[in-house]
């Protein structure tokens, strides 16, 4: 890299996105022109260290000063927010060679197939730190990506995606590209492949060696699979070296179980009862089966709990895994079952994790119906059984049976969060402005396994920063970012990003507001007062009012007030032309909204997903959801810690028994902007803007009646596009871009619909 081709810029760390711990760099598009470089071409950075990264585009209205990277590329270069970064073209060699150093339980149980696909595409250099986090590749390689996901998620676990490796050498040492060719090892691994010349080649070409998982135990029943194993070749007969075999999984000591106390100790009755104290059942002339089922969120610690508590009551455990079988030819699933239980020490515990995925609700299968009967020849033998599920519904109804005990884990509380997060961080080094009480409270529907990712992702900015010379211990603001980044699982799919709002962000709307706050944050801060005066808490509130007001806008405030979980819910997602699958989509909304409390459910549009019943032309699909979400609303059922809000502009549209007490109950109209509050809105929208002196935003918002928000934003971005149309240099808005751009753009109230939508709520009380 040479000064004529380089630019000096100021670093910057990047959000967490689909870039973060990629080797992924952003710059402003004119700063890739002015270094010959298009958007995917490589770069070099120099700092204290040099490497390599992949630039792309930044936003349009990035800074041109500014290199924008992720904290494991920063560290790369060790440099820090503010500090000056050279940047320069770079020539891309493809990698012949990379050895990788990580954490032992990581070497071991990833093998280097899967390490290369992690990293296929990924510029590194000797000495780089890199992730697991593939690159996305596009639509011709998305599903060598997402098997790659799923392998590393089913083998390391939710914690993969903040694990950090390091590259102790790659040939080229600098600029090389993994490819499908690049021979990728880990550090003091045999080599992973022989290389043979090919004649008239002059490349070689590597044969990989795969590696293979050490074979089951024999069983009687076994004879096809011990065959197949006969019949490969010797090579891959070879058992796995025993630093190389996956690891054994250590149970926690009972008195060490964080959070989970209370299933723990059902549990631990159950079988110290059937094991310990079998005699005690002879006296009072009654027997017990040992067929338990754990069930809870994914990532609660399920499994953690029966190994501890198999450990207390002295019983061994024998443990497979229900996702791996399912996902296998069914003979093969069949002989690690009958492995399993050969395996199984005496008193002992079978435990399967995911045994919906053997055994599922409504579908028959080989393996189900196997694993039902090896379940009642086990029990039969004296030992338990103990199986997993993230809900009980999924499970089939034979298996159930058979499972006479069932324990269920719950989503924890703030209290059991603050005992897993002391957990967690036990053996780290946290400085004393840290208040793990408080990051308890901001982590609603945050399982064990979301806390344990997010403290290591605590943990990883906090190396970061000492690895460039600075603070060693976890600073507040390194939780801050990992509570960002890391989201609750149980919120999977459904979670509103709140950007920081509260309700100090809604400018004007006192009434509003106070509404809010008695109806959506008194019943999730304060349940103990309700229950102390003997009342029930509102269930819901129905939000309407002009489009383009705001109302969306006002519930992620609400949220971000009350640190709530937020669930949005589209139409799309609810309705289904089947028979029965509407319905299951709303219990199973409703459902994960329990796990995930305190929850605010937000149906917008709330008039297209529950109209009027008996006018539908949809074959009566529209009413069964409504049907199903009367009774989820007011059924047997209890939502605490659960409040429903719902958004309209067409209120008269939505069902009547949706809206009367006991469900959407408080009916709250959301005005225009008045004046002032339409003021606050052009200021907000304009603080980058360059505004000439000639400029009076309290002016022209007494001008824009009938404007909505949304229209005062859309004047704002007009004002700066006139200016522009003018003259690309132009570097102020005056006011007769202002004029202009109130001519363009026209307000979309109707005096009408504000009149009607006014008198709403007298009207249909009168």
């Amino acid at each position: 890299m040479t000064d004529s081709g380089s630019l000096t810029l100021t670093a910057a760390r990047a959000r967490a996105g689909l870039d973060a711990r990629r080797g992924i760099v952003r710059l402003h598009l004119e700063v890739l022109t002015a270094l010959g470089l298009q958007a995917g071409d490589a770069v070099e950075l120099a700092a204290t260290r040099t490497t390599t990264a992949i630039a792309l585009a930044a936003d349009r209205y990035a800074s041109r000063r500014t290199l924008y990277a992720d904290d494991l590329t920063l560290g790369n270069i060790g440099a820090r927010d503010g500090e000056p970064v050279r940047v320069g073209a770079a020539t891309l060699s493809a990698a012949e060679r990379v050895v990788v150093a990580g954490p032992a339980s990581v070497v071991a149980a990833v093998d280097p197939d899967t390490l290369r696909r992690s990293l296929l595409s990924k510029v590194v250099s000797s000495g780089d730190d890199v992730s697991l986090l593939p690159i996305e590749l596009g639509d011709e390689r998305r599903d060598l990506v997402s098997a790659t996901r799923r392998t590393l998620n089913n083998t390391l676990g939710m914690g993969w995606t903040t694990m950090v490796l390091n590259v102790v050498e790659s040939d080229p040492p600098r600029s090389a590209m993994v490819t499908t060719d690049t021979l990728v090892r880990w550090e003091d691994d045999a080599p992973a492949s022989i290389e043979i010349p090919l004649p008239g080649m002059g490349r070689v070409a590597n044969l990989r060696r795969p590696r293979v998982a050490a074979p089951a135990p024999a069983s009687p029943s076994a004879g096809s699979s011990a065959t197949a194993e006969r019949s490969l070749p010797s090579q891959a007969q070879e058992p796995v070296p025993a630093e190389r075999a996956a690891p054994e999984v250590k149970a926690v000591p009972y008195d060490e179980l964080a959070g989970v106390r209370v299933p723990a100790e059902e549990l631990r009755e159950l079988l110290d009862l059937g094991f310990n104290h079998r005699e005690i059942l002879t006296v009072v002339g009654t027997d017990m089966s040992l067929g338990v089922l754990v069930s809870g969120p994914s990532g609660a610690g399920k499994a953690t709990i029966v190994r501890s508590v198999a450990g207390e009551v002295g019983a061994g455990v024998s443990e497979v895994e229900g996702p791996e079988l399912a996902a296998i030819e069914a003979n093969a699933a069949a002989d690690r079952l009958r492995a399993a239980v050969a395996a199984l020490p005496r008193p002992g515990v079978l435990l399967v994790t995911g045994a919906d995925a053997i055994a599922p609700q409504g579908r028959k299968t080989p393996l189900g119906t196997m694993f039902g009967k090896l379940v009642e020849e086990v029990l039969a033998d004296g030992h338990a059984v103990v199986c997993t599920a993230a809900s009980i519904d999924g499970l089939d109804t034979d298996l159930r049976a058979r499972l006479e005990h069932e324990v269920v884990v719950p989503m924890p509380d703030a209290d059991s969060r603050r005992e897993l997060l002391l957990y967690f961080t036990r053996g780290m080094k946290v400085a004393e402005g840290v208040k793990i009480e408080s990051v308890a409270h901001r982590t609603p529907g945050y399982v064990a396994a979301d806390l344990a990712t997010m403290v290591r992702e605590a943990g990883v900015r906090a190396a970061m920063r000492a690895k460039a010379g600075g603070a060693t211990a976890l600073q507040p603001e390194d939780f801050d970012a990992a509570v960002a980044s890391v989201r609750p699982s149980a919120m999977a799919g459904d979670s509103v990003e709140l950007g920081g709002l509260t309700l100090e962000d809604v400018g004007g709307m006192s009434d509003l507001k106070q509404t809010l706050t008695e109806t959506v944050l008194w019943p999730l801060t304060y349940p103990d007062a309700f229950t102390r005066l003997g009342i029930e808490a509102p269930r819901g509130i129905l939000l309407y009012g002009p489009p383009g007001c705001g109302k969306t806008y006002i519930v992620r405030a609400v949220a971000g007030e009350g640190h709530a979980n937020v669930m949005s819910i589209k139409g799309s997602e609810l309705l289904n032309k089947w028979v029965g699958e509407s319905e299951k989509n709303v219990r199973e909304l409703f459902r994960r909204a329990r796990q995930a409390s305190p929850t605010l459910m937000f149906f917008d549009e709330l008039d297209a997903l529950a109209p009027v019943r008996g006018g539908g032309t949809d074959g009566g699909t529209a009413d069964r959801v409504v049907a199903s979400l009367l009774t989820e609303l007011d059924g047997a059922e209890s939502l605490r810690d659960v409040v429903v809000i719902g958004a309209t502009n067409r209120p008269d549209m939505i069902d009547p028994a949706l809206l009367r007490p006991g469900r959407l109950e408080r009916l709250v109209y959301v005005p225009p902007p008045d004046a002032g509050a339409r003021a606050d809105i052009l200021r907000a929208n304009a603080q980058n803007v360059p505004f000439a002196d000639d400029v009076d935003l309290d002016e022209i918002a007494d001008e824009l009646w009938l404007y909505s928000a949304a229209d005062c934003a859309a004047l704002v971005r007009e004002a700066a596009l006139t200016a522009m149309r003018e003259s690309l240099d132009a570097s102020v808005v005056t006011a007769a871009h202002v004029a202009r751009a109130i001519e363009r753009v026209r307000p979309s109230l109707d005096p009408e619909q504000l009149e009607y939508l006014e008198n709403y709520a007298d009207n249909r009380e009168g």
